[in-house]
């Protein structure tokens, strides 16, 4: 059997992910500037070097990023920068992360951690590149902050949440961005029955999918071919997605409640609407966010 690349080298989505949040907190412009200046860190030396020239980032944007998809990471980042933060001011009891691939929070935001017990689910040749890069740069991981190394197509993930001593029933928040249209559908739904099975009264789940129409290719959306075939070319093909107008039955088929769903159209108005209510900015329409509560 082929090994998915994913299983022999690290995620190139997750790596594309990080550049783009360096660059992005390195803009002047508010609209596209987000706070991850933990993410400049982790990159190569040289490439650490271009994406402090202006005209590097730019063209990084023009030729390496699908359209609209630079505004649709800086967009999501901050839509779940805020879910992080919220849950960390609630106390809850522990944040779980689904593909992590080189999230920065649990550093970025690391004295506000201190009563949350983090944990991060990912393939392991990602994750380990991950935490070398950490030590590497001498970034500290805290004591509270768990690696879990998993395939998840391939290994059960109640067991790996049990060997880490994630705890059922707690006030949790579940975060899963940039991963479920990775996965096959029979792997979402064991996914969703797991976070279903571990989740206190209260918890809320906060995860990104793309519109059921990209998977069968019809290509309505903005910036929707140009992605398709970046992904393709990258070999982490896109198996899974779902109706905007069929996300509550979705959630509510595993206990949840849609408190928030906002597609390319409400991400703009969020995070790349001027005082005049003129867009600087237009989000790639093939993903979706959603926050949900478990009731």
């Amino acid at each position: 059997m082929i090994k998915k690349r994913i299983e022999r080298t690290t995620s190139r989505t997750a790596e594309m992910t990080c550049v783009s949040r360096a660059a992005s907190s390195l803009e002047s412009n508010d609209h596209y500037h987000s706070n991850d200046c933990i993410a400049v860190k982790l990159l190569p030396i040289f490439v650490r070097v271009l994406i402090h020239i202006p005209l590097f980032r730019r063209l990084f944007i023009r030729i390496l990023a699908p359209t609209g998809v630079y505004e649709y990471v800086i967009a999501r980042t901050k839509y779940v920068d805020a879910a992080f933060e919220k849950a960390l001011a609630e106390r809850f009891d522990q944040i779980l992360l689904f593909g992590a691939g080189f999230d920065t929070r649990a550093l970025r935001f690391h004295s506000e951690v201190q009563h949350t017990r983090i944990f991060e689910l990912d393939a392991p040749l990602t994750q380990r590149a991950k935490i070398q890069q950490y030590r590497k740069r001498n970034l500290s991981i805290q004591s509270n902050v768990v690696f879990i190394a998993i395939d998840f197509d391939k290994e059960p993930l109640p067991h790996k949440l049990d060997m880490a001593e994630f705890k059922r029933d707690r006030r949790s928040l579940f975060i899963l961005e940039g991963l479920l249209m990775y996965l096959d559908p029979k792997s979402v739904q064991s996914t969703f029955h797991t976070i279903r099975e571990y989740a206190g009264m209260g918890s809320r789940v906060v995860f990104d999918y793309i519109q059921a129409s990209v998977i069968r290719h019809e290509n309505t959306l903005y910036g929707e071919s140009g992605l398709a075939k970046t992904v393709s070319k990258a070999g982490e093909q896109w198996r899974f997605g779902i109706e905007p107008d069929e996300i509550a039955s979705f959630a509510g088929a595993y206990g949840l409640e849609v408190s928030d769903h906002k597609c390319a159209q409400e991400l703009e108005a969020t995070y790349f609407q001027d005082e005049h209510g003129r867009l600087v900015g237009r989000i790639n329409g093939t993903h979706c966010i959603v926050t949900a509560v478990r009731r």
